[in-house]
């Protein structure tokens, strides 16, 4: 799955809001204010799910929001998070990869300056239907 919509329970501080996400364990954030404690709380969704992958753990499955219970004065909001979109923002590092093609491709290519990276990508992104 690529993209999630979580529940996550906000509590009104003194300044600002501080958000746990009751699906993920240890995932807590905070912000000073509600655009911000949002955008917080994404991103502390993206670290959590990405420690879960690299440990080979499955990211949860969303509650129904109807059935998360909070405190008095609390509020419950769904934060959605797409993790390509978190990957291809947080993850840019570049990986260095060995293909082979035909010599008259390469020739071909090569006197018109294609450049065989942005293809391959583009290629890539088409097949795995990634539209960004």
């Amino acid at each position: 799955m690529r993209k999630y919509i979580y529940p996550a329970i906000f509590h009104p501080e003194e300044e600002g809001y501080s958000v746990f996400v009751p699906d993920i364990e240890g995932c807590f954030s905070q912000g000073d204010t509600l655009e911000e404690a949002y955008e917080m709380t994404t991103d502390a969704i993206g670290l959590c799910l990405e420690d879960r992958l690299a440990n080979g753990e499955a990211a949860p499955q969303p509650s129904d929001p109807t059935k998360v219970k909070h405190e008095s004065g609390d509020f419950v909001a769904l934060i959605e998070f797409d993790m390509i979109a978190y990957q291809q923002k947080h993850d840019t590092k570049a990986i260095k990869k060995t293909l082979t093609i035909p010599s008259w491709l390469n020739k071909m290519a090569e006197e018109q300056h294609i450049n065989f990276s942005g293809v391959l990508q583009s290629a890539l992104k088409q097949q795995l239907n990634i539209d960004r």
